[in-house]
């Protein structure tokens, strides 16, 4: 079947998180006026899409994803002028602006928020989701995926509001008609204003289960886990299909969901080829495989057979059905060197690389999060105070003072696995605070910048910067990366992750050495002096035995 050929599947998205992507007037915090002075470096990388973290209006309880008007800049970001600036100066240089949409849920400082719960009868009221109390205790069991209960109190009225976030952030109603109106409403105001699409956050959690019952609890959690009755809940594909209808439709957008829990037959569903709802969906099944009894706090290394697996079953499941987006990290995730290469400083360059090349070849729209292209390391915080991050400190109190968890292990914990490694400036020179602000950073720089950076990287041909351009330089000239057929072979294989790509008469052949050893490969007899695409190391040659060397990648075409 030909491909149903789409702007969206060619493009490789770029997500800025502008807290700490550039700070233009020193207060310490990344702003819209920092976004511009550097869209000509995303132009010189190649990229054709901005995710742009949320920028609206918020109490920031939760880094911008507690909105409290959703048609307002953040003070600390500028004004709605700089955004239209900055939105006239991306598209000037061909490049798309794709909004965050955060609308599980509001901030508690949202107009709508404070009208409901000022009384049982105001209009607002059935706007989130209220409940009596049961047997003096909690509406239910259920757990915030940032400790603690999933409910709040309200002595106003003497009721509890649900907040699966934090309790500043009270979950919408999706079921009230007039809710679903005003979201739409919402998106179709910025479409008006020119972006190009929306990044739809927790978008799998909009429809609860009537009557809200108490979730499965694991031996010694204080909670019941609400997902089975609210992930991929009764209503929520009818509800994507009525935005697709009332706005989506509209417009020649891009859409992505984010979307914990989701399944490839789900995902079928919302990034259909036929467009009835998303485009694509962010999965999680990579990133949850070193998961375990304490969650994702621990120093599991991925087994990559598992993480071959994953990808596999995303790659071949969807392949005509519904598109994939390929990534490895975000403002969510650690950084991928660090987690599934080596950040020691004589491989770090090249597992940046081989990580690069390992997912852009794949089958679907990449992103790369800000510093990937740098090849950017997570951090080695010293105590809790330097957290911002509310999941992890809220974290580290839940084990360390039920005792569930010893203190100096969770900080191991922290440095391995939290969202802050993430979240550090932008490395933009060696000089102070890394470039990224004249004034005291938000949040402390990694002291890597000196060696770590983006100046460096613009000098020096062999970079992982220019390694990343020549990456999306093949995907827009060569149509078998963007739509030919995945092969995955050696599934087994305990260090290499190889596959091949189909597409008419051409294949390419892909191979990633995920391990410090040397391990000696026999390529497939038809790729035996292929055309060497891109390879992360200077003198190679494509014979029928190939010595992979550490954190080695290939890409060969024939």
């Amino acid at each position: 079947m030909e491909e149903n050929k789409r702007w969206w599947k060619e493009s490789v998205v770029y997500q800025i998180y502008p807290r700490s992507f550039k700070d233009s007037d020193g207060d310490g915090i990344g702003d819209i006026n920092g976004i511009i002075e550097k869209l000509d470096y995303l132009k010189n990388l190649g990229i054709d899409v901005i995710w742009l973290s949320p920028v609206y209006q918020s109490p920031n309880d939760d880094n911008g994803y507690d909105i409290s008007d959703y048609q307002a800049i953040m003070q600390e970001f500028g004004t709605m002028e700089d955004f239209d600036r900055m939105l006239a100066a991306a598209h000037e240089r061909g490049i798309r602006i794709m909004m965050d949409l955060v609308v599980n849920h509001t901030s508690d400082e949202h107009k709508w928020f404070m009208e409901s719960r000022r009384s049982k009868d105001n209009p607002y009221r059935d706007y989130y989701i209220w409940r009596e109390a049961k047997d003096g205790k909690e509406p239910n069991n259920w757990g915030s995926c940032f400790s603690g209960s999933a409910w709040k109190y309200d002595k106003a009225t003497d009721m509890y509001y649900l907040h699966l976030f934090s309790e500043k952030q009270p979950d919408l109603n999706w079921d009230n008609e007039t809710v679903r109106k005003e979201v739409f409403n919402m998106m179709a105001w910025w479409l008006e204003k020119g972006v190009d699409g929306f990044r739809m956050d927790v978008i799998s959690m909009i429809s609860k289960v009537p009557g809200l019952p108490d979730g499965p609890k694991e031996k010694g959690a204080l909670f019941g886990d609400f997902s089975p009755y609210v992930i991929n809940g009764p209503h929520v594909h009818d509800y994507l299909k009525e935005m697709r209808r009332e706005v989506l439709s509209k417009y020649d957008t891009i859409t992505v969901g984010e979307t914990a829990g989701v399944t490839v037959q789900e995902a079928e569903k919302y990034a259909a080829d036929d467009e009835s709802e998303l485009n694509m969906v962010f999965q999680f099944e990579q990133n949850d495989l070193d998961g375990g009894e304490h969650s994702k706090w621990n120093l599991k290394k991925i087994y990559l057979p598992d993480l071959k697996a994953v990808f596999n079953r995303w790659q071949t499941y969807l392949e005509g059905k519904a598109w994939n987006s390929l990534y490895w990290n975000n403002h969510d995730q650690p950084r991928v060197v660090s987690r599934f290469g080596n950040d020691s400083s004589e491989y770090r360059e090249l597992s940046a690389k081989m990580l690069a090349t390992c997912l852009h070849m794949m089958k679907g729209t990449p992103y790369i999060y800000q510093g990937e292209e740098l090849g950017m390391t997570n951090v080695p915080f010293e105590s809790i105070d330097e957290f911002r991050d509310i999941e992890s400190i809220n974290a580290y109190h839940e084990f360390t003072e039920n005792n569930i968890i010893a203190p100096d292990d969770m900080m191991k914990y922290l440095r391995y696995k939290s969202r802050d490694n993430a979240r550090t400036p932008m490395q933009w020179d060696e000089g102070k605070n890394a470039g990224f602000t004249t004034g005291t950073p938000w949040i402390k720089v990694n002291p890597n910048y000196t060696r770590i950076n983006a100046k460096e990287q613009l000098g020096r041909e062999d970079s992982v910067f220019h390694y990343y351009r020549k990456l999306i330089e093949l995907r827009k000239k060569n149509p078998i990366i963007v739509y030919g057929k995945f092969e995955l072979l050696l599934p087994e294989d305990e260090d290499i992750f190889m596959y091949a790509r189909n597409y008419g008469d051409e294949q390419l052949l892909v191979l990633c050495n995920f391990s410090d050893k040397v391990r000696k490969m026999e390529i497939p007899d038809e790729f035996v002096k292929g055309d060497i695409w891109i390879s992360n190391y200077e003198d190679v040659t494509a014979d029928k035995e190939i010595s992979l060397r550490a954190y080695e990648a290939v890409v060969l075409h024939i």
